[in-house]
């Protein structure tokens, strides 16, 4: 049936040619029509000089062109991973090849052209008898990078330029263009590599769009087919892993651009890989997404699964801090923010060709530039008219799966980004997903108060495993102990092994996070563990007596067997006080051999002095107490990061660590922010907790009860249902004297 589907479009599009020009090779198209049109160039070139942030842009790329013109074309012999020379010589090439391309373009100067052309040339003379890089770590190597990965990065960027010096090459030019580079460059990356190019991941998208653009550019039907639906009949051991450890192939085979636009996008728009790569590859959907919109418009390709594509972009803007940086769920790099080129590029396609959304405005004028094509111009045009409006990033669930039933990530914020928890409950994310079911992170107002490590890797530093993930992101930032979740016996979960990880996924609950004064999600992990079931609920309370809002976090685990249940806390900050006693070792041992455990230090042991324990610390310039419900056998450790690690890959960050042995048990915990500290006025106002008691007060199969008392006397009663998460069923329990009724899956009464 798709066959025949395609075959009607194609025959559509045959009949709807009769404005290209036919030439000795059949049906070549006006250019640039990919990312720039003829109609949108001479729009842009119509408004020059009155639209303030593409003019801005627009100086600011010339004056960068410029002075790479200036220098002249180097194009050297590759021999470097990320970061050396070579690599970052070829990596500035392909950006400013495009960025050229579209000055030519825009501004008529012929000197871009022959830039563009020069250096085109340059690289075709050396590709034809170029060998595989001489770095052998990739799982598929590359020729001018280290891995085909950048490879394909190169020619995303490189089919924009060529399409904007196109008609202005001669036809013998183009023809030996595409004869000794693109066509050899495009089949390497392809068929030269099915390992890495028929495959579900972000790797895979980045070639897909490189082979599409480029056949776009070219009207080569049989590149874009490729592009589109991968390589047919290829066959690839279904055993076969890439460099992090996941499989190659698919279990159903898909392969190709739609392939990667079906299954790890949720209908939400998130994408399974967490918003780091996310962002990464953004760039090459979207940018393709657009070529296909102006070139093969009847593929209607920002309507392909109920538009996901543009959801993806609310999706990822949500994902972000208050200040816009993503949250680093699994492989991630902190800091990595909506102001890099890919979200300026997605901003502005989303704006452009996803009905003029005046909320995505107000991200635009944040990042302060456009993209200089059509949709940087409908975005400089809508801000020029004032048409922006604010995005509100509210609290949010994104459900993660093809489906959207493979659990998700949950997003509770309070008020302008007061206050934001991340609570993940989410599929493994494909390769680059961390061993954390249940996790989460904390935030206020985009500093981190309870954080997620990120991925371990010094992104483009040579100096650093030449810029590639070290070994400590498979032995410490994989692993569950690495995160703010329960380990069970020391072992992460899915005994940190991808075959097993991706089998499964978390489910949600229950949520309810229509009330801003208090929100609460509920999920349950029932095979990180065999015999073992999690249940993490968390809430975002705001309440009268409490100076600011509080986190309540009820995590319940149930066993067939006795265990050791390890919770941490990732504090961010200098601690102030505890509640407890605790010695410090003299000198420093690891706190175990795998796992992520050979890589804390314990810096202090100690036990509980009642049935609360506290520990307060204090984080620019605001103090936060955790309480946690005790027995009178666990153990309160505080260890660091730093152990084997000798070549220090690792930041020295702290911990503070609930140890339990039981079968089954329940952590109750409140995350409490309070106070404020001002090093220049040196007073320090609200600097303890509110809390006066936290309790367990009602725990069985069918229901989880918690008390938290204020100094006042005043007290909180939360009730969760443990079997039944539906918003309609009715509850009644009676706890100690008092009986408590209920419609729905909670009861929380202030």
């Amino acid at each position: 049936m798709r066959f025949i589907a395609y075959l009607l479009r194609r025959v559509l599009v045959l009949c709807c040619l009769t404005t290209f020009l036919v030439g000795a090779e059949g049906f070549s198209q006006e250019h640039p029509n990919l990312i720039l049109t003829k109609a949108g160039v001479e729009k842009i070139r119509a408004e020059l000089g009155g639209i303030p942030i593409f003019d801005a842009t627009l100086k600011q790329v010339k004056e960068e062109v410029d002075a790479e013109i200036a220098l002249g074309i180097h194009t050297p012999i590759p021999k470097d991973y990320s970061g050396g020379y070579t690599h970052e010589r070829h990596k500035r090439n392909f950006i400013i090849l495009q960025k050229a391309g579209v000055l030519f373009q825009i501004l008529e100067d012929e000197k871009y052209a022959v830039y563009v052309r020069d250096m085109l040339f340059q690289y075709e003379a050396m590709y034809k008898d170029l060998p595989v890089h001489p770095k052998e770590r990739s799982y598929a190597r590359g020729k001018l990078f280290w891995q085909c990965l950048n490879d394909s990065n190169w020619l995303v960027y490189v089919s924009q330029a060529y399409d904007c010096v196109y008609d202005w090459l001669s036809k013998k030019e183009r023809k030996k263009l595409e004869k000794n580079l693109f066509r050899p460059f495009a089949d390497f990356i392809s068929v030269g590599n099915p390992q890495f190019y028929n495959r579900v991941h972000n790797h895979s998208t980045w070639g897909n769009a490189a082979v599409g653009m480029i056949g776009l550019v070219m009207n080569d039907d049989e590149l874009i087919e490729r592009a589109l639906y991968g390589i047919k009949d290829v066959k690839l051991d279904v055993n076969a892993k890439d460099n992090d450890g996941g499989f190659i192939q698919s279990k159903d085979k898909k392969a190709g651009f739609l392939a990667n636009l079906d299954e790890p996008f949720s209908p939400d728009g998130y994408y399974t890989e967490g918003p780091y790569y996310q962002r990464y590859a953004m760039y090459p959907f979207l940018i393709f997404a657009e070529g296909l919109q102006n070139v093969r418009p009847e593929l209607n390709i920002f309507a392909h699964k109920d538009s996901v594509l543009l959801k993806s972009v609310n999706a990822l803007l949500n994902l972000s801090d208050k200040d816009g940086e993503f949250f680093p769920l699994n492989d991630g790099q902190k800091g990595m923010s909506y102001y890099s080129r890919e979200l300026v590029t997605a901003v502005d396609i989303a704006y452009h060709f996803g009905g003029y959304n005046a909320e995505l405005l107000s991200v635009a004028e944040k990042q302060d530039r456009v993209v200089l094509d059509d949709s940087g111009l409908s975005v400089a045009l809508g801000l020029k008219e004032n048409k922006a409006k604010p995005f509100p990033k509210k609290s949010i669930l994104l459900s993660d799966g093809p489906e959207g039933n493979e659990g998700g990530v949950g997003i509770i914020r309070y008020g302008n980004e007061e206050l934001s928890l991340v609570f993940k409950y989410a599929a493994q994310g494909l390769s680059h997903g961390h061993y954390d079911k249940l996790s989460f992170s904390l935030y206020d107002e985009g500093d981190e108060v309870l954080q997620d490590y990120g991925l371990a890797r010094f992104v483009n530093i040579e100096q650093k495993g030449g810029g590639n993930y070290l070994k400590e992101n498979k032995t410490w930032a994989k692993q569950t102990v690495a995160h703010n979740t329960v380990v069970q016996n020391m072992t992460s979960h899915f005994k940190g092994k991808y075959e097993i990880g991706s089998e499964h996924h978390s489910e949600l609950f229950f949520s309810d996070i229509s009330d801003p004064d208090f929100q609460v999600i509920s999920a349950k992990e029932v095979n990180a563990y065999p015999g073992t079931s999690m249940h993490r609920t968390m809430a975002m309370i705001k309440d009268t007596d409490f100076e600011r809002p509080f986190v309540l976090d009820v995590f319940k685990i149930t066993s067939d067997s006795e265990n050791q249940y390890d919770l941490p806390f990732y504090f961010m900050g200098q601690v102030m006080k505890t509640n407890f006693e605790y010695d410090t070792p003299t000198s420093l041992q690891a706190m175990g051999g795998d796992n992520g455990y050979q890589h804390l230090w314990l810096e202090g042991k100690g036990k509980p002095s009642g049935d609360n324990t506290k520990l307060s610390w204090l984080n620019q310039g605001h103090f936060y107490t955790l309480t946690t419900t005790a027995d009178s056998s666990d153990e309160l450790l505080f260890t660091r990061l730093g152990a084997s690690d000798p070549e220090f890959n690792l930041r020295r960050d702290a911990a503070f660590m609930v140890r339990r042995k039981a079968r089954n048990t329940v952590f109750v915990s409140v995350v409490e922010p309070h106070g404020h500290y001002s090093a220049v006025s040196e007073f320090a106002v609200n600097s303890n907790s509110s809390i006066a008691h936290l309790g367990l007060i009602y725990d069985d199969e069918d229901y989880t009860g918690v008390a938290i008392e204020d100094k006042e006397g005043n007290t909180l009663i939360f009730i969760q249902s443990n079997t039944n998460g539906s918003s309609k069923a009715q509850h009644r329990l009676k706890i100690k004297d008092k009986e408590y009724q209920w419609t729905g899956p909670y009861y929380f009464k202030q």
